[in-house]
């Protein structure tokens, strides 16, 4: 597995697969949830709409993962996890190490083998940015998985410079690393 750290929008990655920190309805709301549906179209909400009427009648729990297709976005797959919210007493470290694990879980499950992650639960769940980076790297770090890239597409600078911290000062042994501030690459093969 490669690892590639990257400011940029989640939204225009070209990978397999884009993981939605989305809240439990996956109906679309704020931040990385209202930025992914925005930028897919109906296509997407009409899928959540479906899985909620059908698979997931009360939302998708803190603890599961769930697949997608892409909508409109470079991103065949659209993979939803709930993060832990530390506002709500959601404070246990494996909880949110989990949900990294639980989507490449996912993604090996449709076949995603190239995946760009946010950063899961940070700030606006309570969970600092460095917080985020170090479960990160630990769910990495023992992940079982087919996927080949896992690109961190971090939206602010301050984020992208916890996880250039968290990855520097403990690398993850046999598994290349590349960070880049800039533009990501524009092929999921890269």
């Amino acid at each position: 597995m490669r690892i590639e750290l990257v400011r940029g929008d989640i939204t225009r990655e070209r990978v397999d697969g884009i993981v939605n920190a989305a809240n439990s309805s996956r109906l679309g709301g704020g931040g990385v949830d209202g930025a992914i549906h925005s930028a897919a179209g109906p296509a997407l909400l009409a899928e959540c709409r479906a899985l909620r009427r059908t698979t997931l009648p009360q939302g998708l729990p803190v603890g599961q993962a769930v697949a997608t297709g892409g909508g409109d976005l470079h991103a065949r797959w659209v993979i939803y996890t709930v993060g832990p919210n530390r506002h709500a007493g959601q404070t246990d470290p494996a909880l949110l190490r989990s949900r990294f694990t639980e989507c490449l879980r996912v993604a090996d499950q449709v076949g995603a083998r190239t995946v760009a992650f946010p950063a899961i639960s940070a700030d606006a769940y309570g969970w600092s940015p460095q917080a985020v980076a170090r479960q990160a790297r630990e769910a990495l770090a023992a992940a079982r998985t087919e996927v080949k890239l896992v690109r961190f597409a971090l939206f602010s600078a301050l984020v992208l410079a916890a996880f250039q911290a968290e990855f520097s000062r403990k690398p993850l042994l046999g598994i290349p690393q590349h960070v880049r501030s800039g533009a990501p690459p524009t092929s999921a093969s890269s």
